[in-house]
Parts: C-alpha cells; sequence; structure tokens
C-alpha cells in the first residue's frame, strides 16, 4: 500500500507542480491570446456540459478507437508476417520505409478524394499513421524470436497456428505493444488534425471554431480536455498492458532482485 501511495504522488507532483507554475505565471495576464488560468478554469464547465460532450468528444473517442483497432490488427497481421519470412522481408522493406517517410497530415486531401469528408476519412487517416509503429515493432519483434525455442519448437513439430500462438506472438508481444504505445499518441495527433478538415463535430473542429471566434479561454479549455484524455487513455493502456504482459514484467522483475 505504501510503494502504490508513493507511486500515486510521484506520478502527480511534476503535473502538480506544473499547474502552479502555469498559475503563478499566467494569474497577471492581461493577453487575450494567454488568459489566466483560473479564467481557462472558470469557463471549462461551462464550455464543457454533457451536451457538448456527447456530441464532439465521444465521435472523436470513437473515430480514434476505430483507426487505431484497425492499424493494431493490419499492423500485427501484416508484421507477423513480413517478419516471419526473409524473402517477403526483402521485397517489402523498401516500399514500406518509403510509406513510413510520408508523414500521414499530407495523405488526408488524398484519402479525402476516396473517401470523401465524413468518418471513413478520419478512421482512415488515423490507422494510415498508427499502423507503421504496429508494423514495424511486430517485424522486428518476430526476426527477434529466440532462435533455440524455435529450433525446439521446430524438432517437436509445432508448426502452423500453434506455432504463432505459442511461440512467435508471445515471443514478440513486449515489442507488438512498444508499438502500440507509439501508435497511441500518433492517434491522438491525427485525430485532431483529420477534424480539422472538413468536419462538423469533434474536439478538432471545436478548438478550431474556438480559435477563429477568437473564443481563446474555450480554445484552450479544449486543449486541456485532449491533454486529459490523452492521460485517461495512457493510464488505461497501461493498465492492459500490465495485464496482457503480467508474465513479462514477472520475469523482468525477478532477473533484478536476483543476485
Amino acid at each position: 500500500m505504501t510503494r502504490v501511495l508513493l507511486r500515486l504522488v510521484l506520478a502527480g507532483a511534476l503535473p502538480a507542480l506544473l499547474v502552479v507554475v502555469w498559475w503563478v505565471a499566467s494569474a497577471g495576464s492581461t493577453d487575450v491570446y494567454w488568459p489566466p488560468l483560473r479564467t481557462i478554469l472558470t469557463a471549462f464547465p461551462d464550455v464543457w456540459t454533457p451536451e457538448r460532450l456527447r456530441a464532439d468528444v465521444l465521435p472523436s473517442v470513437w473515430r480514434l478507437a476505430a483507426g487505431y483497432a484497425l492499424a493494431a490488427v493490419a499492423g500485427v497481421a501484416l508484421g507477423t508476417v513480413i517478419g516471419s519470412h526473409r524473402r517477403v522481408r526483402a521485397v517489402c522493406e523498401p516500399v514500406l520505409e518509403f510509406l513510413r517517410a510520408v508523414p500521414p497530415p499530407v495523405l488526408v486531401p488524398v484519402i479525402m478524394l476516396f473517401a470523401g469528408i465524413g468518418d471513413t476519412m478520419k478512421v482512415a487517416v488515423i490507422a494510415s499513421g498508427c499502423v507503421w509503429p504496429v508494423l514495424l515493432n511486430t517485424v522486428e519483434g518476430v526476426r527477434a524470436v529466440d532462435p533455440v525455442m524455435a529450433e525446439a519448437a521446430r524438432s517437436y513439430g509445432i508448426r502452423g497456428v500453434a506455432r504463432l500462438r505459442s511461440l512467435v506472438l508471445p515471443s514478440a508481444s513486449p515489442q507488438i505493444f512498444a508499438g502500440l504505445r507509439q501508435a497511441l499518441s500518433i492517434g491522438i495527433i491525427l485525430m485532431v488534425i483529420s477534424e480539422m478538415f472538413a468536419a462538423s463535430n469533434g474536439l478538432g473542429f471545436t478548438i478550431v471554431q474556438f480559435q477563429r471566434g477568437f473564443a481563446i479561454p474555450d480554445m484552450w479549455t479544449g486543449i486541456l480536455l485532449l491533454g486529459m484524455l490523452g492521460v485517461v487513455l495512457s493510464v488505461l493502456f497501461r493498465l492492459v498492458e500490465r495485464r496482457v504482459l503480467g508474465w513479462y514484467h514477472g520475469l523482468r522483475d525477478a532477473a533484478r532482485r536476483s543476485p
């Protein structure tokens, strides 16, 4: 219990310090673009009512979840195939490096031509950016499977789906989750960017509307809400990661305690 409380205190110390610094630094501000934090916090409950949360935040979260899930499935599936076969990897690697180097926001106008301006476009933009860290980390994780274990599986006749389920994916899962963690932050960024193009709702759309209407404190409340959403999603991801990779963290903790 003491360790948990200590971790909570350490995790909250820096955010609390930054809030205090922001409060003090902006307390006497008369700049219209840099309002006092007190003004922003006062406006927050008036701006983000339950109705606005349902109208703007829930659609954003749904698009993020859909694009992220699509990227996760495609990245793990393709990465497993590419990482398992040397010839496939040799053929695909130049194309993958080219596509990875193209910034996803640049693809927004192109995706709009084929997917329109609805939710399909926004989900496609999110998926197109999130898939690369998942794919590349999966490839490296599959390639790094212990050759001794791979040879033992071959000797015992463990092949196909059984080999994939019992050896490849468990061995690559720490690296896969590293890619999923990177993809989550990219997905939040692309969620906002995609909603700035021809959208009628969403966090990105609302923040831009506040900026265009010179409702600067309201704009800052949107930025704060976006940061809070990122923190919540990060905490949820860590909980899932600790649950799925409990065996991995247990082995690592045991290795640290051993002399």
